[in-house]
């Protein structure tokens, strides 16, 4: 069930409705039923495997919080968690792989059946493993966590496909506490919904994804200027689409009384790989950084193994994506870029809150290029495709001109982007609670309206968020 559609519509309004006239006690209740009927809906037996994972890890994290041989429970979730992620995700892919070099060998080759991977899989293994590292180490406590508070940390539904990627200490104390609601959060929310839906139907899906199918249907075929101008859309066709993603789901969770983390930071605006992981996909990001390269050694063990650790915490965030040769190879990417702005000592002193000026323009210009090389490996099928890509953009093809209407929208979303935090977060709420502002509450009322207006007029071109994949 996608967010921009009636389906949707009618199940989040359904669920708002009994989240806020039921009594307060019942209210995880609801949302709990809620996320679970949520996710039947998609495939239903899948629905039993969500639950076998949440309750087998719940039994778990209960032996590491009780203390006593708790190295030997967690080692047992997290082999047990990622047993389930790898063989649903990777087992067909290698034995294909595997099959295929058989199939060479001997004249035969089996034909594998075709895996549905669970939906937000990905996802909610890493936020089960995060959490039971964080109760081993002592940052959280899972002694006296109720089953169903467990289970809803997990299944909450705005961010249940796609994330963000929860702590433990981010979103349990809002459980506990209960929904929290109030006229800026709520005015707080529809905005962030309406944004995101702009960014998902409107920008990604009904200017910027045609475009660039068309190119990467036909790699190396169309002219040079067809191929630049497509690695620019499709770097802001999946940052529209993931974080339009983000936005709406931060948005539904507001109007349910729960603040969930920002996952976006207009990374196009980097000066660099570092800053840039620091805004793009941040929970991700940090679960990495916390739960596998400094776990790793991080930087601590002379430079040499902090390379080799940057370098294989990226390579295995390239496999999280996908078990093909092209996830590897973004994730090499940005694992040498990570190697060498540090060998270039260009990392110290930078902030993701640090101003811009002119003067850093040069650098994320050249970032941002680089970033979009990268996104080739992202988008293509496979190698030969990526490589056949690469040689469009350098003229293999030929110049057939610059695509009017596609470099217009590319330019336009260029020039959205920088000014992009001040329309998320820019808002008429934030007038004290019993503070009446008609004028300003009717302005954004119109806003959201034509919002709305623009969504409902683009729609029908929607597809699947991109990230639903992995």
């Amino acid at each position: 069930m996608l967010f921009p559609t009636l389906q949707f519509a009618l199940f989040f309004g359904l669920t708002l409705l009994l989240h806020r006239t039921v009594p307060i006690r019942a209210r995880s209740g609801i949302l709990l039923g809620a996320s679970l009927i949520f996710y039947a809906l998609w495939i239903p037996p899948y629905l039993l495997l969500l639950l076998g994972d949440i309750g087998i890890n719940y039994l778990l994290l209960q032996g590491i919080a009780r203390g006593r041989y708790k190295k030997a429970w967690l080692i047992a979730s997290i082999v047990f968690t990622l047993s389930l992620l790898g063989g649903f995700k990777y087992a067909i892919p290698v034995l294909e792989g595997v099959t295929a070099w058989w199939g060479v060998q001997s004249g035969t080759q089996p034909i594998w059946p075709e895996v549905i991977l669970p939906l937000g899989i990905s996802f909610y293994s890493f936020q089960i493993i995060g959490f039971a590292v964080d109760t081993y180490r002592g940052e959280t406590s899972g002694k006296r966590l109720p089953l169903g508070r467990y289970a809803l940390f997990i299944a909450f539904f705005p961010q249940l496909i796609a994330g963000p990627i929860l702590r433990g200490n981010e979103m349990l104390p809002q459980l506990e506490r209960g929904a929290s609601n109030s006229r800026q959060r709520d005015i707080k929310g529809i905005r962030l919904l309406a944004w995101g839906l702009i960014k998902k139907v409107t920008l990604s899906d009904f200017l910027l994804s045609p475009f660039v199918d068309s190119v990467f249907a036909s790699p190396g075929q169309v002219g040079v200027e067809s191929h630049w101008v497509a690695i620019w859309a499709f770097a802001f066709q999946i940052y529209f689409d993931f974080s339009g993603y983000t936005d709406m789901a931060r948005g539904l969770a507001l109007l349910l009384g729960y603040e969930l983390p920002d996952n976006f930071l207009e990374p196009y605006l980097s000066r660099g790989p570092a800053e840039f992981w620091r805004r793009w996909h941040i929970t991700l990001s940090r679960w990495l950084r916390d739960y596998l390269y400094i776990p790793l050694g991080g930087n601590r063990r002379g430079l040499s193994l902090t390379y080799m650790n940057l370098m294989l915490t990226m390579l295995l965030g390239g496999l999280w994506h996908g078990a093909g040769w092209t996830f590897i190879a973004w994730g090499a990417m940005h694992g040498a870029m990570l190697c060498v702005e540090r060998v270039l000592g260009q990392r110290k002193g930078v902030s993701v809150e640090d101003r811009l000026s002119w003067a850093d323009a040069p650098r994320v210009f050249l970032f941002f290029q680089l970033t979009c090389f990268s996104w080739v490996f992202f988008r293509a099928e496979n190698l030969a495709e990526a490589s056949a890509f690469y040689s469009g953009l350098f003229g293999a093809s030929g110049s057939t001109g610059w695509p009017l209407l596609p470099t217009l929208t590319v330019l336009f979303c260029m020039a959205l982007h920088p000014i992009e935090r001040w329309i998320r977060t820019s808002s008429t709420g934030s007038a004290e609670p019993g503070e009446r502002r008609p004028l300003a509450s009717a302005l954004e009322a119109v806003v959201v309206g034509l919002a709305l207006g623009v969504v409902v007029a683009t729609s029908g071109t929607g597809a699947e968020f991109i990230y639903f994949q992995f």
